[in-house]
């Protein structure tokens, strides 16, 4: 008999992990909105032995709700290697401080942020600093772990909170690129942090243009920045406003002749 789970959990990490539990568990509701506790709690109340798993939820469980699913607790699938990076962005603001490493924690979920007890923690390498692929990874690393180990927990081990750091949600004031302060290296790891939310932004020509992709070099081009560190962010993608994403090419084709 598959092992019923209440799911929470909102966005892609969610629906990653989701496609591999819902092979192997029976997931008897999954709980996207606050509303949605109220019928999570009556569950829980009727059914004692269904497990609670967690990715990205972005709603409070109050106490009482947790309590219900005590001693194990429900899981929470976290992409950092906890206590590094509580919070709302840790993907992204991995990727913004240029890590080459990204890691998946199993923890239990408490009242405080991300700071309950672990019981897996694993780190990954990517080939390419893709967030998408990033998200995929970790989220199907951890679902597999839960698909293993779920009816027979291991003891989780507490954090050290002294050694906690703490994400924030991204806001638009962030998207403006600032060559002239910022290192080619610090405005790469921008365009791929900022590319869902907030987009980098910067004016070529006299458009404002959202910089999709890009990449380092020690020679300027006829699309690229010079940084502080004497570098340059060469553009590859390029998406002016009110417009298509293009490649660089086919914007200095059809942009620089206009502006000149």
């Amino acid at each position: 008999m598959k092992t019923k789970i209440i799911f929470f959990g909102n966005g892609p990490l969610a629906d990653y992990a989701l496609d591999v539990l819902k092979e192997e568990f029976e997931v008897v509701f999954h709980a996207r909105t606050k509303e949605d506790l109220e019928v999570v709690k009556r569950l829980k109340t009727e059914n004692p032995d269904f497990k609670g798993v967690l990715a990205s939820f972005g709603v409070i469980i109050k106490q009482n709700l947790l309590d219900l699913f005590e001693p194990e607790g429900i899981l929470n699938i976290h992409p950092s290697l906890l206590p590094k990076y509580r919070g709302s962005s840790p993907i992204e603001t991995a990727i913004l401080h240029g890590d080459k490493d990204f890691s998946v924690s199993i923890m239990k979920l408490v009242k405080a942020m991300d700071a309950g007890p672990v019981y897996y923690q694993l780190t990954l390498t990517p080939e390419k600093i893709d967030k998408n692929l990033i998200y995929k990874e970790l989220a199907q690393a951890g679902a597999e772990w839960l698909v293993e180990h779920i009816d027979n927990l291991p003891t989780p081990i507490e954090q050290d909170n002294t050694k906690a750091t703490f994400t924030a949600k991204f806001d638009k004031s962030m998207s403006e690129l600032k060559p002239e302060t910022k290192t080619a290296d610090e405005l790469l790891n921008e365009v791929h942090a900022f590319k869902d939310f907030p987009k980098s932004k910067h004016e070529f020509y006299g458009l404002d243009c959202i910089v999709l992709d890009a990449h380092v070099s020690d020679e300027p081009t006829d699309l690229s920045l010079k940084c502080a560190d004497e570098r340059y962010l060469v553009v590859d993608q390029i998406q002016p406003a009110g417009r298509k994403p293009m490649d660089a090419k086919s914007f200095l084709n059809g942009y620089r002749k206009i502006k000149n």
